[in-house]
This record gives structure tokens, C-alpha cells and sequence, in this order.
């Protein structure tokens, strides 16, 4: 089994305010191997030029570390107003911006919670809109050389994006594929393993977290766990990633909060019609799991207010924590 890479996704520093060369320094200093930026900021993207993005390139050749780029999008309306807006132009400026910097994958992620709320437009809207305007734009992300990567989000499960695929004629390696967010799956009511085995061939990259998962009288909470201590089989998921014939890197995100999914609710439990009583008994060992821990004391959910003050070093224990549970894997 082939070697991964491991690196860092720049949204786990995003409190510390980093330029992008101050995070792939960041990176080398602190033992990782890559880095995945989600995007640029307002203030960013005023001084990120095609030299500086050269200078990004250089400095990550020199340092044999891994880049990966964002700002890509895949839902077509406006988060606020659910108005419906073009996404041409906000991709077609991300995968030139990959290109000068030589680089083939672009992370895309709609950044809602889209089904909890019933007054949102329906996920067989979404599906919709988004595979005509995704299909329109096949040709110029072919013509930059860079696929799109769709995160593991919160508006589809992996077998609807499964179908989106298919609306949008998208074969594995093509022009769409998936960034695989290990710790969201079980936001959206999926077991990390199997979700990960389904949509398997269309990941190009990754955002690798730990997460575990509570149930409570309201339902679940989610949340993300610092490496090793969460209940994702992190290490199996990385075996089925090296098997992969295109090279994945293992860009981890971490972060605070929870998320709470009122299961309990009928309407709420309809959003998710492909979920299994089968999979859905498997969460709840998952969260019997997690209360274990819990007992231990080794496991908390950190508050987003408190991620500011931590982040730097829990990536930093993330990191080399991913290395030796890798190092610990047979074959790599």
C-alpha cells in the first residue's frame, strides 16, 4: 500500500489570521507535508496576484510541499436570499488561479446547512440547479486541467452526489470529483466508513477529521475530536484512499463547535430517505461508543470560541497523530 502525504487544511488556522505563505511556513515548520487553502479572504484576494501565486508555487516546490487550492462553488444560489446567481465566474477564477499555481484539484463546499431548515429550497432542488450549472462548466474546467472537488458538506449525503454526478455525465478523474470530509459524513446521518466506500472513486482530496457523536432526548450532537481520540476509523479510511490509483493527500481540518441533528423529528429524519435502519444502528453504537469515552475523560467538545486559543497546537498534535496512527497501519 502506497504512502500518503499528510498536510493541513488553512480553515483549521483561520483565527490566527496567516497569509497564505505564512501557512505553508506554518506547514514546513510544524511537520506537515502540504497544505489545501479553502480560500482566500476579501483582504487576501487584494494582494494575491499571478506573481504572488508564483511565489506560492516556488515556495512549496522548494519545500516538497503539496498544494491544493479553493474558492470553488457548486451551489447556485445565494445563501441568504436563496436567490439563484451564476457560479461561472467565481469558478473559472479559482481554476486559473490553480493553474498558474500547477495544480489540478479545487475545493468546493456550500457552507450551509441546508435541510434543517424547512423554509430552505428542497435537496431535489439543489440536486437540480446544481447539476445544470455544474454540466454547463464542464468544458472550461477541462480547458484549466483541475477538477472541482465537491466537500462532503451539509446539502448532499454521498448518494446524492452520487446522482448529481450522473446527471452531470462525470466519470471519476473527469472534472468533478469529491474533497472526502471524514468528520461531516456523520452530520449528514453516515457512517464515515461506508460513505467513504461509496463514494470512493471519485475522492481527489480530503479533509481528514475526527469526530464522534452523542445521543441525547433531542436527537444527535456531532462534533469534531482531535486525531485519535474520536470514533472514526480514520485508519481504515486512509487503507481505502492508498488503494486509490490517483494520488490523495490527507489534508486534516479541524475545528470547535457541534452540530445537533433533531433525528427524533419526523420531518427532520425525511430529509434523509436513503438512510438505513442498518446504518442508522450502527451511529447509535457509534455514539454508545463516544459516551465510553467520555467516561474517560479523554474526549470534550470544544467550543468555537475557545478554538482560537488552541488551534496552533492541536493541529500540531493532529499532525502527529495522523503520522503515527499511519505509521502503525500495515504497508505504509
Amino acid at each position: 500500500m502506497k504512502t500518503l502525504r499528510i498536510g493541513i487544511d488553512t480553515y483549521s488556522l483561520e483565527p490566527l489570521q496567516l497569509s497564505p505563505l505564512e501557512i505553508l511556513e506554518w506547514a514546513k515548520e510544524n511537520g506537515a507535508e502540504g497544505v489545501q487553502f479553502s480560500g482566500l479572504n476579501q483582504e487576501q484576494k487584494k494582494s494575491v496576484d499571478v506573481q504572488y501565486l508564483k511565489d506560492l508555487a516556488q515556495f512549496a516546490a522548494s519545500n516538497d510541499l503539496y498544494l491544493e487550492w479553493g474558492g470553488g462553488q457548486h451551489i447556485p444560489f445565494d445563501m441568504e436570499t436563496w436567490k439563484k446567481k451564476g457560479i461561472l465566474k467565481v469558478n473559472r477564477t479559482a481554476a486559473k488561479e490553480a493553474a498558474t499555481l500547477g495544480i489540478r484539484i479545487i475545493r468546493s463546499c456550500s457552507g450551509g446547512l441546508m435541510r434543517w431548515n424547512p423554509k430552505n429550497p428542497s435537496t431535489k432542488t439543489f440536486l437540480k440547479e446544481s447539476a445544470k450549472s455544474l454540466k454547463a462548466q464542464r468544458k472550461m474546467l477541462k480547458d484549466h486541467g483541475v477538477i472541482l472537488a465537491i466537500e462532503t458538506h451539509f446539502e448532499f449525503t454521498t448518494h446524492e452526489l452520487l446522482r448529481l454526478f450522473e446527471v452531470c455525465d462525470a466519470e471519476p478523474g473527469d472534472y468533478l470529483g469529491i474533497c472526502l470530509d471524514t468528520m461531516n459524513l456523520l452530520t449528514m446521518l453516515e457512517e464515515p466508513v461506508r460513505a467513504s466506500e461509496r463514494i470512493l472513486p471519485w475522492v481527489v482530496s480530503t479533509h481528514i477529521k475526527d469526530g464522534a457523536i452523542l445521543l441525547t432526548s433531542e436527537g444527535f450532537v456531532t462534533f469534531p475530536a482531535e486525531i485519535g481520540k474520536g470514533v472514526i476509523n480514520l485508519r481504515r479510511i486512509a487503507e481505502m484512499l492508498a488503494s486509490l490509483p490517483n494520488e490523495v493527500h490527507l489534508s486534516i481540518e479541524d475545528h470547535g463547535g457541534r452540530f445537533h441533528l433533531p433525528i427524533f423529528n419526523s420531518e427532520f429524519l425525511s430529509e434523509f430517505p436513503d438512510l438505513t435502519v442498518e446504518e442508522l444502528s450502527i451511529l447509535i453504537q457509534l455514539s454508545q461508543q463516544t459516551e465510553e469515552i467520555f467516561r474517560t475523560d479523554k474526549l470534550n467538545i470544544t467550543d468555537r470560541d475557545e478554538w482560537p486559543r488552541i488551534c496552533s497546537d492541536r493541529l500540531r498534535r493532529d499532525v502527529q497523530s495522523l503520522k503515527d496512527l499511519l505509521r502503525s497501519t500495515p504497508g505504509q
